[in-house]
């Protein structure tokens, strides 16, 4: 992987990180005052939200290779 896109996903997981980390500050702060309790939190919201995101962007782009290949839409 080159530099510039190397520097574009650790920007985009900072920002992403401001995020969980807000958060959790606001639904789980007992959670951010010890290691296990941040990577729990960090996991779940990884789970729930981003997870789902990136497979849901990568199949589709896989369906568009695809004919007929059903593509899933996110929830509403």
């Amino acid at each position: 992987m080159d530099t510039a896109k190397q520097a574009q996903i650790k920007a985009h997981a900072l920002a992403l990180a401001a995020l969980l980390y807000e958060e959790t500050q606001q639904t789980e702060p007992e959670k951010l005052k010890t290691l296990g309790g941040i990577e729990e939190a960090i996991r779940g919201h990884m789970q729930e939200s981003v997870n789902p995101a990136v497979a849901n962007f990568l199949s589709q782009k896989a369906a568009l290779g695809r004919p007929g290949a059903a593509v899933r839409l996110p929830a509403s």
